[in-house]
């Protein structure tokens, strides 16, 4: 069991940033509210452009988050929704942030918002599967996660968490989708 949630920390702590730079830029790709500027995505509200700067408190979430610093990462995110409340894409780095603070409570009511922007993206539903694997409770990951390959069946970073849920919950064959 110890075994188990020490690899599910080690696999989490590499796989939740690949994700999520990947689940921003998918976000971005997909929802068309959001506008990628190179590496830095961003949304547009009117003149105002959060990403754009690097010191902005969205840039600043994200390299903070990329460099392991959730604290830092959860303020400027916090500071961004304040600022923007319509930045769906400070929401999800905001619901990521507190996941890896273990405030769950608080990653659900960011997450709740980001959907309420967006839908439920398969970006969102992947990250709140996983958001529920760090907590364990295996059966709402399974849900979100199937969820998420339903509405994005090629997605590799849906599937690696559905086969690192299958690993963590002790199946090994893995899931596989309905």
């Amino acid at each position: 069991m110890r075994v188990g949630v020490a690899r599910l920390l080690v696999v989490a702590a590499c796989g939740v940033w690949v994700a999520g730079c990947e689940s921003t830029q998918q976000l971005a790709d997909t929802t068309g509210t959001i506008a990628t500027g190179g590496e830095t995505g961003v949304l547009a509200t009117g003149s105002d452009v959060l990403g754009e700067d690097p010191k902005d408190d969205l840039s600043l979430g994200k390299r903070h988050y990329k460099e392991q610093n959730y604290g830092l990462a959860e303020k400027h995110f916090r500071k961004a929704v304040e600022a923007q409340p319509k930045a769906a894409e400070a929401w999800v780095g905001l619901a990521a942030s507190y996941d890896r603070l273990r405030r769950f409570d608080l990653a659900d009511r960011a997450y709740e918002q980001a959907i309420v922007l967006l839908g439920p993206t398969p970006e969102i539903l992947n990250n709140q599967g996983f958001s529920f694997m760090l907590r364990g409770d295996y059966k709402t990951a399974r849900k979100k996660l199937l969820a998420a390959k339903a509405k994005d069946p090629d997605s590799a970073f849906i599937q690696n968490n559905l086969d690192l849920l299958a690993e963590v919950s002790g199946e090994r064959k893995g899931i596989k989708s309905p």
